[in-house]
């Protein structure tokens, strides 16, 4: 897991309820509280070395440009699976497809750089990487589950309430 956001950490969840060992690479979660998650902290080149799946959940930010690069692509193991429904930029989009074109690792995209990726596209073409147009979230209920949510805010917001979707501004600048 690259990145606990709030979605990564609903698939942490996920992924805990079904047995899986969780490895989490996020600078802004410390080893306390991944354990906490039900994971545990890592640097991400020891993520990339040992994960059979690599799924990623962090904030396109200027640091976060390019992370799933060349060289830490080429850490995977043989036989790995990258997911991403969080930034297409946060993978080199040229290192992924010299690696799955060889079918060392496959790849599973919500998101792409570029968005969407051009007809022809290499990956677009590949049996290993199915490429997604940004629906991951996606079950037929969204723009329902939305409006009722925002009304439901405006509803705790009106009445003094806490909110369930209440970001700390210290916050903005890391979260996906």
């Amino acid at each position: 897991m690259i990145g606990a956001s709030r979605v990564g950490r609903l698939v942490i969840g996920g992924l805990r309820s079904h047995g899986a060992r969780v490895l989490l690479s996020d600078p802004y979660v410390p080893a306390e509280e991944a354990a906490r998650l039900g994971a545990r902290a890592v640097p991400l080149d020891e993520l990339c070395r040992s994960a059979e799946l690599v799924t990623v959940h962090a904030p396109e930010l200027p640091e976060t440009r390019g992370l799933l690069d060349g060289r830490r692509l080429a850490l995977l193991r043989d036989g790995a699976v990258v997911v991403n429904t969080a930034r297409g930029a946060l993978i080199d989009t040229d290192a992924l497809v010299r690696q799955c074109s060889g079918g060392r690792i496959s790849a599973v995209l919500d998101v792409t750089d570029p968005e969407p990726l051009p007809p022809g596209h290499p990956l677009l073409g590949l049996p290993n990487v199915l490429v997604t147009p940004h629906i991951s979230g996606a079950r037929g209920r969204e723009l329902r589950r939305l409006g009722e949510f925002a009304v439901g805010e405006v509803e705790r917001l009106a009445r003094g309430r806490p909110l369930r979707g209440a970001i700390r501004v210290a916050d903005l600048n890391r979260i996906a």
